[in-house]
């Protein structure tokens, strides 16, 4: 079984995962209290599903972009327990969960969350017909700045406010996606790690690294 854990932003997401099941998924917005939540959260969802520590054989973990703070506390609790069981830890890019839960479209996807001073982190997607595939790197700016690079029809998912959505809506180029489909489910992440880890795709727990992005020279907080 793989626990997915992802902290990126204020929306905090558990998963228990196995092959052929999602055995447990809980999101919910901490707030900012992430340091004080998160293990507890994890005890009472293994007790729900009576699910022991020693039934995980690997993490998946969201890496980021997202809130500096938020994305230390999930990697060093998934850290902490890859080193005292001594199993797989497998990063997986926060962006690539929103993108990967779209269904594949001709056109492309631009994949979004709240970067903190009213700016997005997001990142351009192409469906090779299989997967959504991302496409240079993270990138952030303002709503107005997003829009003013969205030259042909795209697809827009991810957290946004209502402001944002609806001055979104507004662009005829765009087509937001539901707000069902713009949640960071933590299944998806689970089925993403869950897919690498079978194929020995894992990272380096010592040395895995969150995806920050800068704003001014300063993490963002």
């Amino acid at each position: 079984m793989l626990l997915a854990v992802d902290t990126s932003t204020t929306q905090v997401g558990l998963a228990l995962y196995n092959e052929n099941e999602v055995a447990a998924e809980m999101m919910w917005s901490s707030k900012q209290h992430h340091t004080s939540q998160l293990a507890s959260a994890v005890s009472d969802l293994m007790k729900r599903c009576d699910v022991t520590m020693d039934k995980i054989e690997a993490l998946g973990v969201a890496i980021g972009p997202g809130s500096f703070t938020s994305l230390r506390v999930g990697l060093s609790l998934v850290k902490g327990i890859a080193f005292a069981r001594n199993i797989p830890v497998i990063g997986i890019p926060t962006l690539d969960v929103i993108a990967s839960a779209q269904p594949l479209d001709k056109k492309p996807l631009i994949s979004v969350l709240q970067a903190g001073r009213t700016r997005l982190a997001f990142n351009v997607y192409k469906s090779d017909k299989k997967q959504w595939q991302a496409q240079g790197e993270v990138r952030s700016g303002s709503v107005d700045e997003l829009l003013s690079q969205i030259e042909e029809s795209t697809i827009v998912a991810g957290e946004l406010t209502s402001e944002q959505r609806k001055k979104m809506s507004k662009h005829k180029k765009v087509s937001l996606a539901s707000p069902a489909n713009c949640v960071k489910r933590p299944a998806v992440l689970a089925e993403l790690a869950w897919t690498r880890w079978q194929k020995n795709q894992i990272d380096d727990a010592a040395t895995l690294a969150p995806i920050y992005l800068h704003v001014a020279g300063t993490p963002i907080e």
